[in-house]
């Protein structure tokens, strides 16, 4: 029974005794007369898949705890309530009733919305036991659809196919709700292309936040909100702890020296990407290409001092975008190809991209930034755009956009418990790197074979015989 309370401590922090059979803080057991029953009650958490932690517990008997008056309570939970302890099951240390009952509406929203879904459509297979346990609920989940024709054959609720993979051709034929699910913006440590596994996710019934070219849920919580001061004021709190913690969306690591000196210059970041992405087809105009962008970077800034950063997926061999140093040269003053970008935003006067998420990591680190396509944070009046979009006429604060990106929009999983959580409780994760869930062990000659394959991909690309 045990298993299911691991933070059980947490719960009764207050007693040196508790009921017969009930585990004290300090591990010792008490035997009481009249043991009462061990239950959560109204308080009760719902399953996502094969993972569930007890955020309230029920223990007729035990003294009256202070518990601030709440309204809206039913008459079960009135009655329970003088009984209950409450704990937070990601930081095993105990909260108050409201806090317990954010955790509960959280969990029972995003477990009620798990069930709307009939199929899983496009998700590979390194990724499904992530999938199962972000999208799973009390009954288990939805199954792992081989084929669209499969995927769209069920009846039971939505398909959730990877947004990248989703032709026109399999949302023209559906007859069911299709849903799009992406990475999010705050990530993981290490990269999707080594198999690191995703703690946030993007899911949207309506477009994608890469595609411009039609209307997203992004861009209507952007268009549409009333933002109250209380989320204003998370949002300042949440940015202020990215940057007090230096977090990106894959917080790779890896030393990035000082820039050399380049007197009376304006330093100027450049960042590239995988130019096969879905961002580069469905966000951008003219500039669609690595070169391209470094090219209109100098052209519209011919003095200045511009670092080139590649993608780091780009590097790792898999993804198209490489681009020679000998190419970069052309137009940047220095090539950085190895190490940490975070080091980097503090050391430069502003940052230009096409649709690349740096930009609104930059954004956050109070960096000017030009967008050469049409990225989810463009348009709002935050950034300087080349090109537009007629949907996006607000003009937002920093905080807003902050509150619509990394609030209102992704869901984010607990890479400890498996659980939903706030996008607090992730960023804590990625504050101490010791506590992140490791990446699940693989065949360590099939590990060789993958970096190996990645390095005669790049080798290729270098000298032509593969595409870029």
């Amino acid at each position: 029974m045990w298993q299911s309370f691991p933070h059980l401590p947490a719960f009764f922090p207050d007693l040196a005794v508790l009921p017969e059979g009930v585990p004290c803080p300090d591990g010792a057991l008490i035997a009481g007369e009249g043991a009462a029953a061990f239950q959560e009650g109204p308080w009760a958490a719902p399953r996502f898949h094969t993972v569930q932690r007890a955020v309230g517990l029920v223990v007729p008997g035990l003294p009256t705890p202070p518990h601030a008056p709440l309204s809206g309570l039913d008459e079960a939970q009135r009655a329970a309530l003088p009984f209950s302890r409450f704990a937070d099951p990601f930081r095993a240390r105990p909260i108050s009733l409201s806090d317990a009952l954010e955790i509960l509406a959280l969990w029972r929203a995003t477990a009620a919305e798990n069930r709307r879904i009939g199929a899983f459509l496009h998700m590979q297979p390194w990724k499904r036991a992530d999938i199962a346990r972000m999208f799973g609920h009390e009954d288990g989940h939805a199954p792992f659809a081989e084929t669209p024709r499969a995927a769209l054959a069920q009846r039971d609720g939505a398909v959730l196919a990877w947004a990248a993979k989703l032709t026109h051709e399999t949302e023209r034929q559906a007859e069911v709700p299709i849903w799009r699910v992406e990475d999010g913006f705050i990530r993981s440590i290490g990269l999707g292309v080594n198999f690191a596994p995703a703690a946030s996710l993007t899911l949207d019934p309506i477009g994608m936040h890469y595609d411009a070219t039609r209307p997203s849920r992004l861009e209507g919580i952007l268009s549409e909100t009333t933002f109250s001061p209380a989320l204003l004021a998370r949002a300042a709190a949440l940015r202020a702890e990215i940057l007090c913690h230096n977090i990106t969306k894959y917080n790779l690591g890896g030393a990035a020296g000082p820039l050399p000196a380049s007197p009376g210059r304006a330093r100027i970041l450049v960042v590239g990407q995988v130019e096969d992405d879905a961002s580069i087809k469905f966000g951008t105009g003219r500039v669609r290409s690595n070169l391209g962008l470094l090219r209109a970077v100098r052209e519209t800034a011919p003095d200045a001092y511009i670092i080139w950063k590649p993608h780091p997926d780009v590097e790792t061999g898999y993804r198209r975008g490489y681009l020679p140093a000998r190419k970069a040269a052309q137009f940047a003053d220095l090539v950085l190809t190895q190490g940490d970008i975070r080091p980097i935003f503090a050391q430069v006067d502003s940052l230009h991209t096409m649709t690349s998420l740096a930009g609104f990591e930059a954004l956050l680190r109070g960096l000017p930034v030009t967008c050469w396509g049409m990225p989810f944070y463009a348009g709002w009046g935050l950034t300087t755009d080349m090109g537009n979009c007629d949907r996006r006429q607000r003009k937002l604060t920093l905080d807003e956009l902050v509150a619509g990106s990394l609030i209102l929009y992704p869901r984010y999983q607990d890479p400890v418990t498996g659980l939903p959580c706030t996008p607090e409780v992730l960023l804590e994760r990625l504050s101490d790197p010791g506590d992140w869930a490791a990446i699940p062990p693989r065949n360590p000659a099939y590990l060789a074979w993958w970096k190996l394959q990645g390095l005669m991909l790049r080798c290729l690309r270098h000298i032509r015989l593969v595409r870029r």
